[in-house]
């Protein structure tokens, strides 16, 4: 790689050993890719946020870059932890796991990080413009950064990320390059997608098709909702490995169906029909009819369009005796639920507005197993896909209203 004179001071250890062991990761991923120099990145979305996915080895690697003096140069918010940080106790979570994740989040602090434990950093004020170099992990909001908003991120991990966010810079190759933004596939949209589930439905599906090409979409309505798209691109990043698509007269890179493939044909072609629709959201749900335990919506977290719309949905309802709701959401979210009365009513009806986490990135098999639940619903075709084999939990999948009525009749 071509490094500039300041790039090879980092790298000689000029600037102290956090810095150095960053440049070393960098270089040795440009190396691997074939980059031929770095960029300058102001953004970071740390992906090694939880202890489920650091460990006691990344926990203790991101406390050493403290210990021998790191800092952040790019402005970096932490992806979701392993628990909610204020109400853990309630919710079932150990002692020693809350004082684990407390451990990583204190280190990520001291370095700098936005402490925000959230997938949709988007949401909170971290939002890129288009063509802005960043450098983020999470698998939705990777796709929704690339694809909904037109910035450049390659999948980053914690690592990585970590690299990133101590020297502002990533190698240049995959998507940071614009012949790699163009699509690869073209899904024409025919079934009518009534709600915000069906597209997570849809990206369940072509994702399943498209392992990690970069898929076009026509037939999508041109006022689809921001919510709409980050389950599209949740499910997208599940099913298969997308972290760019593009939506002909709806996203920033594709105002034609020309422009977004750079002129070429489409290596594939598609059609989703009303009988996918039907036949994906059947696979999707992996139960034997096992009683419903709780109800999990906010995978992405929620909006405050969407927490308005649960709001309302349970306003002067009770929920089943047998079944939790957790309406996963950003802190800052949640507070502004808070002053708009829907997370009185949401709590009211005895749901719970869980921050910091997501069952994902959560201990959850273990909950799971000492709380007793015997089966999940869940709004997110991402969160059907990982519960049954993360947690051994069967789990019905279907629309928000389908899910808040399991809530509270206690049946799906």
């Amino acid at each position: 790689m071509i490094l500039t004179d300041h790039e090879k001071r980092m790298l000689n250890g000029e600037e102290g050993y956090p810095i150095q062991k960053a440049m070393q990761i960098l270089t040795q991923l440009g190396e691997i890719y074939g980059a031929e120099k770095m960029i300058p990145v102001t953004k970071v979305h740390m992906p090694g946020s939880s202890v489920v996915v650091a460990g006691e080895a990344g926990t203790k690697f991101v406390e050493k870059m403290v210990e021998r003096g790191g800092s952040f140069k790019a402005s970096t918010t932490l992806n979701t932890g392993a628990v909610d940080l204020k109400i853990w106790q309630e919710l079932g979570y150990s002692e020693e796991i809350y004082h684990f994740q407390v451990r990583l989040t204190k280190a990520y602090e001291k370095l700098g990080a936005i402490p925000c434990h959230t997938c949709t950093p988007y949401l909170i004020g971290h939002m890129p413009r288009l063509g802005e170099h960043v450098a983020w992990g999470e698998s939705s909001a990777i796709a929704f950064v690339n694809s909904v908003l037109g910035a450049r991120t390659n999948r980053e991990g914690g690592p990585s990320a970590l690299a990133a966010a101590l020297t502002g810079v990533v190698p240049e190759y995959g998507y940071h390059l614009q012949e790699n933004r163009y699509g690869h596939i073209l899904v024409n949209v025919e079934a009518e997608l009534a709600g915000i589930v069906d597209y997570g439905t849809l990206g369940y599906w072509v994702g399943t098709k498209s392992g990690s090409k970069v898929p076009v979409f026509t037939g999508i309505p041109k006022d689809v909702s921001l919510e709409a798209l980050k389950m599209l691109s949740a499910a997208l990043a599940s099913s298969g490995s997308v972290a760019l698509y593009h939506i002909v007269g709806v996203t920033p890179e594709a105002p034609t169906l020309e422009i977004a493939f750079g002129g070429r044909e489409p290596e594939q072609e598609y059609t989703f029909t009303k009988d996918d629709l039907i036949n994906t959201e059947i696979l999707l749900n992996k139960h034997q009819g096992q009683e419903v335990s709780i109800v999990v919506v906010g995978c992405p977290h929620a909006s405050i369009q969407e927490i308005e719309m649960i709001a309302k949905e349970l306003d002067g309802k009770t929920l089943s005796s047998h079944v939790e709701l957790w309406v996963t959401v950003a802190q800052p979210v949640k507070a502004y639920a808070e002053r708009c009365g829907f997370k009185q009513i949401i709590e009211k009806a005895g749901g719970k507005l869980v921050v910091d986490t997501c069952p994902i990135l959560s201990p959850m098999a273990q909950l799971a197993k000492t709380k007793g639940y015997q089966a999940l619903v869940t709004n997110s075709a991402k969160l059907a896909h990982y519960a049954p084999g993360q947690w051994a939990m069967p789990t019905y999948y279907g629309g928000l209203q389908k899910c808040l009525k399991a809530a509270t009749e206690g049946v799906f």
